[in-house]
């Protein structure tokens, strides 16, 4: 599977086409769709540009890709860095649960952030499935250690080592430490280190994405027109 990570935590300005608001990312949605994509990850935002958790915010996001793409699988962040109180954020993803149609499909949670374990289990709680973020070997340990939550969707083993000469050497650190999971994991490198890892990836046959969150450039150095085109650059890769 390759997943688009559509915007992630960065400003506005970071480029011309980055998606921010909902009817951006309903646009970019049905942009990657048209290349066979059935999964995005996305942070919403709210109307200062700023990345939130507010369920009216999520649920303007998760609704406008929907409309635009329903059988498109929706994910969406809850980032410690947005609401640093575990306490906000299991109470965040409760009220996603009362979204109806607007409920996202999945959310990421960060095994070494505070209160992970609790927000997993809110989640699942309202039928919310849950990727869990890995950024680490250490993390990788931690969560053998725990076992997967319920509603677990998929491991996201993120090598967060930004140079193009170590990151695939980390990315197997944390596959290693991960060992055999009873979920997919989905493998993905960001900004210098992105493109590496993704054709690692594909060399080994693993889950991966790409999108405006890890990278904003394609791999012949190019800043990319939009998340389509990072996606077409992706598919392109032979290995």
């Amino acid at each position: 599977m390759l997943q688009a990570a559509l915007n992630g935590s960065r400003p506005e300005d970071a480029h011309p086409a980055l998606p921010v608001q909902a009817r951006h990312l309903a646009r970019d949605a049905r942009a990657v769709a048209r290349l066979g994509i059935t999964s995005v990850h996305v942070h919403p935002r709210g109307p200062d540009t700023l990345e939130t958790l507010e369920p009216v915010h999520v649920g303007d996001a998760v609704a406008a890709i929907r409309t635009e793409v329903p059988s498109m699988e929706i994910g969406v962040t809850t980032g410690r860095w947005i609401q640093p109180d575990p306490r906000l954020r299991i109470e965040a993803v409760l009220a996603w649960g009362r979204l109806g149609l607007a409920k996202p499909d999945f959310c990421s949670v960060n095994v070494h952030e505070l209160g992970w374990v609790e927000i997993c289990n809110a989640a699942a709680s309202v039928g919310i499935g849950v990727e869990l973020g890995v950024w680490t070997s250490g993390d990788a340990v931690t969560l053998r250690k725990k076992g997967i939550p319920p509603m677990t969707t998929r491991v996201l083993a993120e090598s967060t080592v930004t140079d193009p000469d170590t990151a695939v050497a980390e990315s197997v650190r944390i596959l290693r430490a991960l060992g055999k999971l009873s979920v997919p994991v989905l493998l993905h490198g960001e900004e210098g280190g992105a493109w590496p890892v993704l054709e690692y990836a594909l060399r080994t046959k693993q889950d991966t994405r790409i999108g405006f969150e890890d990278v904003l450039q394609r791999p012949d150095g190019w800043l990319a027109t939009g998340n389509d085109d990072l996606v077409r650059a992706a598919q392109q890769i032979r290995v």
